[in-house]
């Protein structure tokens, strides 16, 4: 007998993502952030100046995938996209002032997120260890 969709890890893992973007949906929409983007944006407030292929892989997604979200954000005042001076063939991402500003603004949204979880911080980080641990396994075998 097949398993169930209640029974499969992947549905469990897959819905527990939609899940949590609709909790930060309301949350992002208040500061004119989707979820792709505001990932983008903790990239880039961890280390300003990437490269689209930094950021992609820091994302987990490809440059074909990446650019028109920079696009997006870009026309939106968030970041600026130039060339790299030492490589012409690299785009290199910087925040500008407004994308800057915002990170002040997400600090609250943390809380926000473990409320909604309704666990404790030690546990969401050991469940989010594991779930890491489980992404890095299957990229191996992938």
């Amino acid at each position: 007998m097949s398993p169930t969709l209640p029974d499969m890890i992947c549905f469990a893992l897959y819905s527990a993502n939609q899940a949590m973007q609709r909790v930060y949906a309301p949350l992002l929409q208040k500061l004119g952030l989707t979820y792709p983007q505001y990932l983008v944006m903790l990239s880039l407030w961890q280390a300003d100046g990437q490269t689209v292929g930094d950021l992609g892989r820091a994302l987990g997604l490809e440059s074909n995938t990446v650019t028109p979200l920079l696009k997006r954000m870009e026309a939106q005042g968030l970041v600026a996209r130039s060339r790299d001076g030492a490589d012409e063939r690299q785009v290199r991402v910087a925040l500008t002032d407004h994308g800057r500003g915002l990170q002040d603004q997400v600090q609250p949204l943390t809380a926000c997120i473990i409320e909604a979880c309704g666990m404790p911080p030690a546990e969401i980080a050991e469940l989010r260890d594991r779930i890491t641990a489980l992404r890095d396994r299957l990229r191996q075998a992938g």
